[in-house]
């Protein structure tokens, strides 16, 4: 399913493998997934330890669902039960990834690496968003 993505296509797909995968959901956090008609379609992992949103994908024919989103908020929900430390992502600037962090209300908070922007959402931030929902 990773590979499956038309932005931020994992080249090297020595560097994601099964065993990290199973790591961060494991031991450094948590994941879930979206299935429909027995297929995922789509799925998320925060990581608790690293205090960063490790994967949130979905296949390109189900993206404009509300999935994503859903994913998203399941995701920061119980990140936010378990800490109040500030989370972070990295993506592509310009992309449909870095639109819909910012619809989200992920703060842009700079570089990451020489090509990526960095995102921030805080536990107040989190919060104040879901309670107007």
């Amino acid at each position: 399913m990773r590979r499956s993505v038309t932005e931020n296509v994992l080249v090297n797909t020595h560097l994601v493998t099964d065993a990290h995968c199973a790591e961060y959901i494991i031991q450094r956090g948590k994941g879930w997934v979206c299935e429909i008609d027995n297929e995922i379609v789509g799925f998320s992992i925060v990581d608790l330890t690293g205090n960063n949103v490790w994967a949130l994908f979905l296949k390109p024919e189900f993206e404009k669902q509300g999935i994503g989103r859903k994913l998203h908020d399941i995701m920061l929900d119980w990140y936010f039960e378990q800490t109040q430390t500030t989370l972070w992502l990295s993506t592509s600037p310009n992309t449909r990834a870095a639109y819909f962090y910012k619809k989200a209300g992920w703060q842009v908070a700079g570089l990451y690496d020489e090509d990526e922007v960095k995102f921030e959402m805080t536990y107040k931030n989190w919060h104040k968003k879901t309670l107007k929902v």
